[in-house]
Order: structure tokens, then sequence, then C-alpha cells
């Protein structure tokens, strides 16, 4: 999702240089940056996000038909999140965000809507994922491309 956004933010706003400030701590556009309250937190295990976390999905979005639920609960591993204060640009110009910790704050999912299948997540799926039971974003993406090609997934 991260890599998702800054792409987004560089091509479609034209962020000349929109960045994560994982990766340029200068960039004049931090579209992924740390949380406010852990900018001076040096020590990486006390400001990072690691574990399983709720995520409130949006209703009428891909992520929310891969789930059909509310609330779902994800793995995360990480430090840093999508900059609000990009949240209302990078909507307005078509990027969805269709999950949020269940306070909004923090962006967990986003959707290009008028794609067959465009989802970033924050999150880890493939933590979650098994041989004999793939998780629910995995199973929605490998039956859109089948779906795509004109493969019956019915039989």
């Amino acid at each position: 999702m991260q890599c998702a956004v800054i792409e987004f933010a560089r091509n479609v706003l034209n962020y000349a240089g929109a960045n994560s400030t994982e990766f340029n701590k200068n960039t004049i556009y931090p579209i992924i940056d740390t949380l406010p309250e852990e900018k001076n937190i040096e020590e990486v295990e006390k400001a990072i996000r690691l574990g399983i976390y709720p995520c409130k999905l949006v209703k009428e979005t891909k992520s929310y038909s891969c789930y059909n639920l509310d609330l779902i609960y994800e793995r995360h591993r990480h430090k840093y999140e999508l900059n609000n204060e990009y949240r209302d640009a990078i909507e307005n110009a078509g990027l969805k965000i269709a999950g949020t910790s269940p306070d909004g704050r923090l962006v967990e999912i986003v959707e290009l809507l008028e794609h067959p299948w465009f989802i970033g997540v924050q999150f880890h799926p493939e933590f979650k994922s098994r041989p004999n039971k793939p998780h629910p974003l995995f199973m929605s993406m490998v039956k859109t491309i089948l779906d795509l090609k004109g493969i019956n997934t019915t039989k």
C-alpha cells in the first residue's frame, strides 16, 4: 500500500518527489510518515505496529466484498503510515480509502474503484494465508484474473 500511494501521489496528484520518510527524510511530500507522536521515538520496537489489529471496512468496496465483514483483524509489522495530511487529496483524486482503524485514524486499505482489482493493504495477508485456507484477498485477486481471462471457476 505504501509504495502504491507514493506512486499515486507522484503520477496522479503530480507531487514530484513524493515519498516515504523512511526512504527520504527530507521529501517535500511525506505521503508515508511516522505518526506525529512517534517522531521522537528512537527505539524501533517501541514505535513499530506489530501483531494483530482491527480494520473497519467501508461497504461498497472490493475489500468489503472479499471479507463480507464490517470488521476484520489482520497482522501488521511496520512503523510508517499514510500521512493523514494527504488523505483528502488522495481520495479526491480517485484512490478510495476502503479500510481504516476502528477510530478512522489509520488507513489500512486503499483501492482504485475503476480498476478490476487494485487493492493495497497496510497489513500482511501472507501471514494469515495457508495452502488449505488462502487469504480472502488472494482468493479474490486470483478469481478476478481468471474471470478476466474468461476461465470458468464454478466447475
